[in-house]
This record gives structure tokens, C-alpha cells and sequence, in this order.
């Protein structure tokens, strides 16, 4: 039985039978209550909040609640080091990602632990607002750093939250306040995109409480955000670019693929295009349409459509794009938490960006230095977190760590794990087919069990990870196949 320091505050309700199991594994004495709650069927969840300090250097200063989910083992006999898994964003809560993991094989004899990092989620969320009316489709085609609303956020924000507190270093030892609250002595940690560096600064900070990490589309300190999007994205279309020429079939659909896209963007930049999405009238700039491009390419549905759309585009009609765009823009927006974001990037990432860095990452790419230039320009006013004198030192620390990347992602390349691989000595990086984030993979997460299971990278069995596929290119039907617009 796993000792718990977690106060519990019990529902009148019927729950299934796994309720009573995981309740009786926590004390009832502790800054952290419980409750438990119905989740997806015949199972529940345990839900909580922790108060700590915003500002850790005050004893006397202002408290934020962090909100606590915990997903608890099925076996009879959990094991005592549970799994955090670290969201991405920066921004993203973890919390609302408790539905995916209802039957996760990591269950059957761990704990699951989802923590909205502080700014995020419940945990006094740090929110903009990119369009006064959410339905507005003109805005969700718009570019999403926009300096007047950042500007209009911030004086909303500061009201209650000192913006200054939301960095990567102070959400650490927030994990290990709730690691104490819930009990847990050593934890597995696993982490996707900016959750990878969530892992990596914890790993870091507290490296006793760590037996072992996964890190999934890996952002090192050294990934500046965003300054390397740009080369990232042009890199990952160059990729499909290539790969639609090395095959017949993609080569007779898509003879031009890149002067498909060079049309497009020429037409753009003389004017906006004005198209009707969902019964509204909307315009898509050059700016709009470089930016979707790019969340496109992140998950292999998307990237495995841009061929036909860029096709289509050329020839004339930008509204499949368009719609496409709406969908994958509205998706992200709506789980960030923006201010966070903003946090995070000014004073982790944005301060350390310099002009040259700029120049040279973004010359020669569709998206160019709009994106860098414009957080550029809010973190002008923005808030920004003092870090440990150390922060920006790469993070070397003896973890046994499985470092995973896919061959297609446009913003956290395989590079990015090799940088972050080279100073953890018992790493193993393993880059597969795929886009942004691969451990989803039934392959990949044979080996993330097979590594979990080792807390080593030893030995470890790659054997059919060369047949990981990405999904094949869309293909239009033939009566669709039309000559691109002159």
C-alpha cells in the first residue's frame, strides 16, 4: 500500500467498484483534497487543488490552486512511481487530457498524474482573447500574435496574476509540491513538445524524485521559440516535397508541388483572397495562409492532405485549404492558454534571440521572421521572469531518458532530440516515421513500455520500428485534376 499525505473529500454518489481502491491509498491529512468522480464507464478519477505560493520568494504573497488529476492504477497492486505527463504549449492544460488516457496501458499498475501547470487549464489560466466573438472565422484565419490584444489581455491579467511568476523553473517545483502533497517519492515523467522541456528543467531541479523520463518531440533549452519555426516548417516542406517527386503515383497528381505553393504565395501578397467559409465571409493573407500551412504539418492527417490543398489552391479554390486552416487554427487556440505562452517565450526564449539569429534562421523560408517578430514585439512590454543563472546551460543529468522524434515534424525536428540527447548520458534517441509526436504509435509505445518497465535504455528493442509508416499522400480523384490557375 502507497502512503499519501492528500486530504480527501468524499461525493454522495454511486461509483464504481475502482473508487474505493484508490481512496483508501491516500491519507487524510494534507494540503491536497481529492475528490473522487465518474469518468468514462465503469471508472473514476481523482480530482484536487494544491495552494502554493505564486511567488515563491514571498511567504506572505498572493496563492494560486493548482488543479490536480489523477487517473489511478487498475492493478491490485500499483506500483509507487506513478507517470506525469507534462502538456505542450507552452500552454496547453494537462488536465483536460484525462479522456485519452481512460484505458492506457500505463494504468494497468501505475498511476497517471495530470497537473494544469500553473497559467494553464484551472490553474489561474492565463488567457487572451484572439476574437471578441468566438465564432468569428475571419479571426481564427488571422495571425494569432496580434500586439493591441496582448496589450488589452495584459491589463486584465496583471489584476490577478503576477506575470512575472509563470516560468518553467517556478512550474517545477510546483510538480514537487504535488509529488510531496500526493505522497510520491520518485515518478516517471513523460512529455510531449514543450512538456518535454517541463521534463527536462524538473529532471534538472530534482533529480532524486525522477526514476525515469520519455520525452516526445523534444524542445531543449537551446530551442529558442520560436525562433526556429520557421526553418522547421520550410524543412518539413521540402520533405513532402521530395516525397511527392520520389513517387509515381504523387509525381503524376502533383507534378509542381513547390511551384503550386510558389503561386499561391505570389498571389497573396498582391491582395488577400476572399472566400466564403461556413456561410461567412472571410480574407486570407499571405501571413494567414504561411501560418496554417505550418499547424497543418504537425499530425499526419494534416500533412498527408497539404499536397491536394496546395494543388487545389494553385488551381483556383483556397476554400478546402481554408476550411482545413479554421479547423487545425481553432483546435490549437482553443487549448492554449496564451499568456502563459507569453510567459513562458519572453522569458525563457525571446531574450536570448538576437538579430543575426533571425536573419539566419528565417531568410530563404515561406514563413519568415513574422512569427519571431511579432512575440518580439509583445515581449516588449510583457512581463519577464527572472531565471536561475544556469537556465540557459543544456540539462545533463544521469535520468535514464528515451528521447523519441519523427522525420516529418515541422517544429521539433530530429535535431532538436540529437542536441538534447548529448547531454544525457544514459539517453537513447529514436527517430521514426511520423510528424509531431510519435509515442502514440503501437510500435513506439511497445518500446516506451518495454523502457518504462527497465527504467533503462539498455538493451532496449528496436526491432519494427523501420516499419512505422507514415499514412500515404492524399490523392485527388481524377476528375478533380485540374491545371494550376496562370
Amino acid at each position: 500500500m502507497i502512503p499519501r499525505v492528500a486530504q480527501l473529500a468524499f461525493v454522495s454518489l454511486a461509483l464504481p467498484a475502482l473508487a474505493q481502491s484508490p481512496l483508501a491509498r491516500f491519507k487524510t491529512d494534507g494540503p491536497l483534497a481529492l475528490r473522487a468522480e465518474s469518468f468514462a464507464r465503469d471508472d473514476v478519477l481523482l480530482r484536487g487543488f494544491l495552494e502554493v505560493p505564486e511567488d515563491r520568494t514571498k511567504t506572505d504573497g498572493r496563492r494560486i490552486r493548482l488543479h490536480v488529476v489523477v487517473l489511478p492504477a487498475r492493478g491490485k497492486e500499483p506500483r509507487e512511481d506513478p507517470v506525469f505527463w507534462l502538456a505542450g504549449g507552452p500552454g496547453q492544460g494537462a488536465a483536460s487530457l484525462a479522456p485519452m488516457f481512460a484505458d492506457h496501458w500505463v494504468r494497468e499498475d501505475r498511476d497517471i498524474v495530470l497537473v494544469d501547470q500553473r497559467g494553464t487549464g484551472r490553474s489561474n489560466p492565463l488567457q487572451v482573447k484572439t476574437a471578441d466573438d468566438p465564432g468569428d472565422i475571419d479571426a481564427l484565419l488571422a495571425p494569432l500574435f496580434d500586439a493591441d490584444r496582448f496589450r488589452a489581455a495584459l491589463r486584465e491579467l496583471e489584476k490577478r496574476a503576477d506575470l512575472r511568476c509563470y516560468t518553467t523553473p517556478i512550474a517545477a517545483d510546483d510538480l514537487a509540491a504535488v509529488c510531496d502533497a500526493l505522497g510520491y517519492e520518485r515518478v516517471n515523467l513523460i512529455g510531449g513538445s514543450y512538456g518535454t522541456r517541463m521534463a527536462l528543467v524538473f529532471m534538472r531541479q530534482h533529480r532524486a524524485r525522477v526514476r525515469a523520463a520519455v520525452l516526445d518531440g523534444v524542445a531543449p533549452i537551446a530551442f529558442e521559440n520560436p525562433l526556429h519555426h520557421a526553418r522547421s516548417a520550410q524543412d518539413g516542406f521540402d520533405r513532402l516535397v521530395e516525397e511527392c517527386e520520389a513517387d509515381e503515383r504523387t509525381r503524376a497528381a502533383y507534378p509542381d508541388l513547390r511551384g503550386d505553393h510558389a503561386q499561391v504565395l505570389e498571389r497573396l501578397d498582391q491582395s488577400p483572397a476572399k472566400l466564403s467559409i461556413g456561410g461567412a465571409d472571410v480574407a486570407l493573407t499571405r501571413d494567414g495562409f504561411t501560418s496554417a500551412l505550418r499547424v497543418m504539418m504537425y499530425y499526419a492527417d494534416g500533412n498527408r492532405r497539404v499536397p491536394l490543398l496546395l494543388h487545389r489552391a494553385a488551381a483556383g479554390d483556397l476554400t478546402p485549404f481554408a476550411e482545413l486552416a479554421v479547423q487545425s487554427n481553432r483546435g490549437l487556440r482553443d487549448s492554449l492558454a496564451l499568456g502563459m505562452l507569453m510567459c513562458v517565450t519572453t522569458a525563457e526564449d525571446l531574450a536570448r534571440i538576437d538579430e543575426d539569429e533571425i536573419v539566419r534562421e528565417c531568410a530563404n523560408t515561406f514563413l519568415g521572421d513574422v512569427r519571431v517578430r511579432a512575440q518580439l514585439a509583445i515581449a516588449s512590454f510583457w512581463p519577464r521572469g527572472a531565471l536561475p543563472k544556469d537556465y540557459a546551460s543544456p540539462v545533463s543529468v544521469d535520468v535514464p531518458t528515451l528521447l523519441l522524434s519523427g522525420t516529418h515534424d515541422p517544429v521539433t525536428p530530429p535535431r532538436w532530440g540529437e542536441e538534447a540527447a548529448a547531454h544525457l548520458p544514459r539517453s537513447k534517441h529514436v527517430v521514426v516515421n511520423g510528424c509531431h509526436g510519435v509515442s502514440g504509435h503501437p510500435r513506439v509505445q511497445r518500446l516506451v513500455r518495454e523502457f518504462l518497465a527497465a527504467a533503462s535504455v539498455d538493451g532496449l528493442d528496436l526491432t519494427g520500428l523501420d516499419q512505422v509508416r507514415m499514412p500515404p499522400i492524399e490523392l485527388p480523384e481524377p476528375a478533380a485534376i485540374a491545371p494550376r490557375r496562370r
